[in-house]
Formats: C-alpha cells, sequence, structure tokens
C-alpha cells in the first residue's frame, strides 16, 4: 500500500513531460518552416550602359595675374582725383592731377615774369593698362613723394582661376586641358588650362594651374570654385545602382543579387570598375540587358533567397 501510494503521482508526472517535449518540439519545428519560408520584398533594376566618369574636386581660387602700380610723378599735392576703388578704367585715362611743391609755392609769378613760358606745375597721371581700381592710397590735397603708390590697377585680362594639384597627380593634366568649375551659386563654366605654374609648393607639394574662363559677367578676386579632374573615363560602361551592389565588411568582396526566376534570388560575384555618386560599374561578370537584379530589400540576403517582387 505504501508503494502504490508514490506510483499515480509518478506516472502523471511523466506523462506531463512528454507532453511538454513534443509541444516544445512541434513549436521549434514551426519556428524553422516560417523562417526557411520566410519572402523579403524587393525591387529590381537593369544593367545600365553608358558614359562613366571617375573624378575629383579640388578648390580653384579667381585671382588677378597681373597688377599695374601707379605711381606719383612728381613732389606735390594731389590736386584731381578721378577715379575711386572698384571702378574700371581704360587704358589712358585720366587718374590724378598733381600739383608740384613749386607751383604751390610761386603759384603764377613765372607766368607774369614770361608769359611764353606756360608754367602750369600740374602733373597728370594716367592709367597704363585697363582694370579695376583695387587699392587707393591717396585723396583729394594728400603731399605725395616722387615715386610714391597712388593706386593699384588689376589688369581684367590676367583674371582667371589658380588651380593647386597634388604633383602625384600630375600625369592626369594631359587629359584635362578642358575642365568644368562650378561656383557658390551653383553656376557652371567651362575653363581652359592656359599655363603651368614652374615651382612647386614646399609644404602642400602642389602645382599651380591658372585656368581661363569665359563668363558673360565680370566674377570677383579670391572667389572659390570647385574644379572637376577626370581620373578615368569611359563611354560605353555596363553600370548598375549603388544600392543594387553588396559588399563585405571590408570590402574585399562584392556581389549582387540576380532573380532566377520571379521568386527567387541568388548570389553573383561581381567586379566593379569605375564608381559615381549613383552607380558603380560592373566589369565582370557579363550580364544581358533582361536580366533583374535586386535593387532594394537585398541587404541580408542569403544565396537562392525567396522574394517578392514590389513596386519600387
Amino acid at each position: 500500500m505504501y508503494k502504490h501510494k508514490y506510483i499515480l503521482p509518478l506516472l502523471a508526472f511523466c506523462a506531463a513531460s512528454v507532453l511538454s517535449a513534443c509541444s516544445g518540439g512541434k513549436d521549434a519545428g514551426d519556428d524553422e518552416g516560417s523562417t526557411a519560408n520566410a519572402i523579403t520584398p524587393v525591387t529590381i533594376t537593369h544593367i545600365e550602359t553608358g558614359a562613366v566618369s571617375d573624378t575629383i574636386l579640388l578648390n580653384a581660387t579667381s585671382t588677378f595675374l597681373q597688377r599695374s602700380y601707379v605711381k606719383a610723378n612728381a613732389i606735390g599735392y594731389v590736386e584731381k582725383v578721378n577715379v575711386k576703388p572698384g571702378q574700371f578704367v581704360q587704358k589712358g585715362q585720366l587718374l590724378f592731377v598733381i600739383k608740384t611743391k613749386e607751383s604751390q609755392s610761386i603759384g603764377n609769378a613765372i607766368n607774369v615774369l614770361d608769359t611764353t613760358f606756360r608754367f602750369s606745375g600740374m602733373n597728370r597721371i594716367r592709367a597704363a593698362s585697363s582694370g579695376y581700381i583695387t587699392q587707393l592710397t591717396h585723396q583729394l590735397g594728400d603731399y605725395v613723394q616722387d615715386g610714391e603708390q597712388m593706386a593699384v590697377i588689376s589688369d581684367h585680362n590676367s583674371f582667371a582661376f589658380l588651380l593647386h594639384v597634388p604633383y602625384e597627380m600630375h600625369q592626369l593634366m594631359a587629359h584635362n586641358q578642358t575642365m568644368q568649375l562650378t561656383l557658390p551659386d551653383g553656376a557652371k563654366l567651362t575653363g581652359q588650362v592656359a599655363s603651368v605654374m614652374p615651382n612647386v609648393d614646399t609644404l602642400s607639394q602642389t602645382q599651380g594651374l591658372v585656368i581661363k574662363v569665359n563668363s558673360a559677367q565680370p566674377l570677383p578676386e579670391n572667389l572659390i570654385a570647385k574644379a572637376r579632374i577626370i581620373k578615368a573615363a569611359k563611354d560605353n560602361a555596363v553600370m548598375l545602382p549603388k544600392s543594387a551592389v553588396l559588399s563585405n565588411e571590408t570590402l574585399s568582396e562584392f556581389w549582387v543579387m540576380k532573380l532566377i526566376n520571379d521568386s527567387t534570388a541568388v548570389k553573383i560575384p561581381v567586379t566593379k570598375g569605375i564608381e559615381t555618386n549613383s552607380r558603380i560599374e560592373i566589369t565582370s561578370p557579363a550580364f544581358q540587358a533582361s536580366d533583374r537584379i535586386v535593387e532594394t530589400g537585398n541587404y541580408g540576403l542569403a544565396d537562392t533567397a525567396k522574394i517578392k517582387i514590389t513596386r519600387p
């Protein structure tokens, strides 16, 4: 009687354990089955063929390469000033009139003594070149010495952008005689390389390029523009959107997910070439125009993944 007292509870406990184990196994099997049958919604794309280029952006600064320094041609007082800072002047235009110190002292006494002498004591200073008055150092009534600087004229014909290029890139300059400049306001200008500076900066090891541009409106000095230099270019490159190309963490392997039917995508290793902001050139393997490549929803997909095509 004593032994039979514990047999029934023991049998009930064993039965409960068996039922629990069976139930747990069934749930695990369901989870594995649902994982294996998971369907990922994706959008697809196709290859594109066209021109692609690998470019680099560098800063180019506008400057006047030549300046004309207007200097006093006599000792005296500034009698007249015909210019102001920022004004454009033509070659030969009258800029200053200087009354000599002797004329200021004796006035017209010499002409009174001899009317044929025609002494005025006025010296006229004219512009030696056309350009903008970028510096004005003397005003009306100032006393100046002979040879003293009175103004600076920036020659508008010498206006250019100066681009400093790392010397290790000097081989690229043979293919970049024409380049595009983008101004801060978004305007784009086409520039021509006019000359190359014969020296290299000691610290930065960059060489200066003089870029001439044609602009309908005058541009100010010290304006910084973005110069686009082409490193490599192809005319008929096979490209895919950047989001369609996947890689590992070390960026040593690249692949795409290609559809083999309407519900299955397989992993295809690829070799990429030129890369832009939105496109990547695919050099191998050779894809057909009809091939469907997963563009979005491809992250984390395993080989032979189950997918569902949706509208982008």
